[in-house]
């Protein structure tokens, strides 16, 4: 069974500038904790279907996801897909300008693969909520710099 988690929060920075973070993939790591980077693998600039390598750090583990950026539409939409051979992970992001700033809604599906990564989807389940959040008010914080 997928997990499934959206949070939205409202920003004062226009749709553009939150797109353009959010695009820039170099900045991954600053507003995401677990994430170490993220490697564009396709030449050229990021488009859909350009390949990425999803590299992160859960405590002692460290591991990477493959994906690609599944849908883009400037200043609007994100969409980015990655998988492993634990899970399939969706990653997404709408903008939509909200009393001079943007109304940035972050939703993230999770399907695992495995009988392992089923086993402990209860525990991703909680803590996905937690992360998601801590996230976002980091992505707050960097666009406010």
């Amino acid at each position: 069974m997928a997990i499934h988690f959206e949070h939205m929060i409202d920003l004062p920075q226009p749709p553009d500038k939150v797109f353009a973070v959010l695009a820039d993939v170099s900045q991954t790591p600053k507003w995401l904790a677990r994430c170490t980077g993220i490697e564009i693998l396709t030449p050229g600039p990021l488009a859909v279907g350009s390949k990425l390598r999803y590299s992160y750090r859960e405590g002692r583990r460290a591991g990477q996801m493959d994906g690609q950026l599944a849908e883009r539409i400037e200043n609007q939409k994100l969409s980015f897909c990655y998988e492993d051979k634990m899970m399939q992970v969706g990653v997404h992001f709408v903008m939509q300008p909200q009393s001079g700033g943007t109304r940035l809604t972050h939703s993230i599906d999770i399907t695992p693969k495995t009988f392992f990564a089923k086993l402990i989807s209860p525990l991703m389940r909680r803590q996905l909520p937690k992360q998601t959040i801590t996230a976002m008010e980091s992505l707050r914080t960097l666009l406010a710099q």
